[in-house]
């Protein structure tokens, strides 16, 4: 069993066995066995809210029992920033440990860590990618580019703009 705190201070506990499954299914349509195939841990940390419905299924009988009882939506409100990464992390773990095949086990813990090399290292692009953006020299660059420049003033004896020569189409007065 793992344990993770909530943004209110509460501490839940995350137990996977097929009772949770089952649940967790019933409750959010989320099979979470899918983890071996290595889609749904890209979809649960791309969708916070469903992330979030999952983690609440598996916590279920524990928001149910607490005094007072917690609601899916007190649960979310309380789901935020480390509070979620901790229950991923938590949710993930105890899903590896879950897996009946030392097989599926090992498999699954090379997916795991294979994902959050691939989000470290999009997380390092992103970085580097504000750091240009916001360095100055790219700054005045990207200004530049949205602000048009300002036209120089006129000048007396200078035309503001220049006619274009009468076309042999066009009618004399």
């Amino acid at each position: 069993m793992r344990q993770f705190k909530d943004n209110a201070g509460r501490t839940w506990t995350v137990d996977i066995n097929v009772a949770t499954l089952k649940r967790v299914r019933g409750l959010t349509g989320v099979d979470l066995m899918q983890v071996i195939e290595g889609t749904l841990i890209e979809k649960l940390i791309r969708d916070p809210v469903l992330l979030c419905d999952v983690v609440y299924a598996v916590c279920k009988p524990e928001a149910d029992a607490a005094t007072p009882r917690v609601s899916d939506e007190e649960f979310g409100k309380a789901m935020a920033g480390d509070a979620i990464e901790a229950a991923t992390q938590a949710v993930l773990d105890e899903l590896i440990s879950f897996c009946p095949s030392p097989r599926d086990r090992a498999n699954l813990g090379r997916v795991l860590q294979a994902t959050n090399r691939v989000m470290d290292k999009a997380r390092d692009l992103t970085e580097k990618r504000i750091e240009t953006l916001t360095s100055e020299s790219e700054l005045d660059k990207l200004v530049n580019r949205m602000v048009p420049p300002i036209p120089e003033p006129l000048t007396p004896g200078s035309s503001s703009t220049s006619a274009p020569e009468p076309s042999a189409s066009t009618p004399g007065p």
